[in-house]
């Protein structure tokens, strides 16, 4: 399936093709995967040069002015290649909440950092007993005579650990489950009060546990209207789930491409393994689940970029749970057919399954978005 692009998004996958074919093999990724950082920094400033971390961000802010169709073609050629360099923390999530935020001194002091590569985020909004609902939330700022002070736990903050500051969620009114009452704060990452235990995740990222104690921020470290954060961070978290599906599809077609390339070398029985009758239905039914994956991107993509209502959310959570059935059953198979070696550290199969396996439960697993997919569908009734 095909989907009409411009001359310009052309020439950004083309780009991300080449540079994931000359620049990120397997062997490369997983050297980056054991290096201190967990990231190159030479990766992160080629991606600033190739106008990638702008890319979709306002013209004015030193970006480009793209929208969900420059992000999925990003995300989906870096999910070719398991690129693990931050671009989802800082440019997806931080990059998005600051840009649609409306708060022009935050834009103009992150955005352009963001787009030449100088500054990384990360956005603390997990916490444990939140099970995915961005209202609940239990990090307190209290409000002082000149700023406010904040008090809680974040866990699975991705990019923790690089992060030059954090864009936090922490109730200013109501109870932990009220709807509003939630604000967004800007603040260092490096900020007396902010402690980070910091660990790498199972699918090859970092990730950082973080405590904030009597943290003090000025009032100008509030990131938009006060109370009113829940629905800005919904709407990024929604354009990050576009995202990482987006992720997803590129696996998902490594996974099936790279199978049906192994079965028809591997032999048993003195034939190619190809030639057995069960195990091409298998292989088509990856590709069937491939092609319904990416026919559900073209839609959310499309429907994301006529603008962010309910049908886009609607479009959204289906795309979520698609992907989340389809990347199962493509990462199962893929290991399956190629024995046991498939789970093996040494093969890329098993790689791309375990970042398959954590996209599933980012930002809502598949029950999740079932459920708020019926939500939302009887709300436009």
């Amino acid at each position: 399936m095909d989907r009409p692009l411009t001359e310009e998004q052309s020439m950004l996958a083309d780009s991300v093709a080449r540079f994931v074919e000359q620049e990120y093999s397997f062997n490369d990724r997983q050297a980056i995967v054991r290096s201190a950082e967990g990231y190159r920094k030479a990766n992160w400033q080629t991606f600033a040069e190739l106008g990638w971390l702008g890319a979709l961000m306002p013209e004015a802010d030193g970006g480009f002015g793209g929208g969900p169709t420059e992000c999925t073609l990003l995300m989906e050629g870096f999910g070719r290649g398991l690129v693990v360099e931050p671009f989802l923390a800082t440019v997806v999530l931080c990059g998005g909440i600051v840009g649609h935020s409306r708060s022009r001194e935050h834009q103009e002091m992150l955005l352009p950092k963001i787009a030449s590569g100088t500054a990384q985020g990360a956005v603390a909004f997990v916490e444990p007993q939140a099970r995915f609902n961005a209202n609940n939330v239990e990090t307190s700022a209290v409000k002082t005579g000149n700023g406010y002070v904040l008090n809680g736990f974040k866990s699975v903050v991705l990019n923790g650990p690089a992060a030059d500051f954090l864009v936090v969620s922490a109730r200013t009114a109501g109870e932990s489950r009220d709807a509003s009452g939630v604000s967004l704060f800007v603040i260092d990452a490096n900020a007396e009060g902010v402690s980070r235990r910091n660990y790498p995740t199972v699918d090859g990222h970092r990730a950082s546990e973080i405590t904030l104690t009597d943290v003090k921020v000025g009032s100008n470290a509030l990131l938009g209207e006060e109370n009113e954060g829940t629905a800005l961070l919904v709407r990024v978290l929604d354009e990050a789930t576009l995202a990482v599906g987006a992720e997803a599809v590129g696996c998902m077609e490594v996974l099936y491409k790279d199978t049906v390339e192994y079965c028809k070398n591997r032999k048993q029985f003195g034939q190619p393994l190809s030639k057995f009758q069960a195990l091409q239905h298998r292989m088509v039914d990856m590709y069937i689940e491939y092609e319904k994956s990416t026919s559900m991107m073209y839609a959310a993509t499309t429907r994301m970029s006529a603008g962010y209502d309910v049908a886009a959310q609607e479009a959204v959570s289906a795309f979520k749970v698609q992907v989340g059935r389809s990347g199962r059953f493509i990462g199962q198979n893929a290991v399956q057919l190629h024995g046991g070696m498939g789970m093996t550290d040494e093969l890329n199969i098993g790689h791309y399954f375990k970042r398959l396996t954590a996209i599933d439960t980012m930002f809502g697993n598949v029950d999740f978005h079932l459920q708020r997919f019926r939500a939302l569908s009887t709300q436009a009734l």
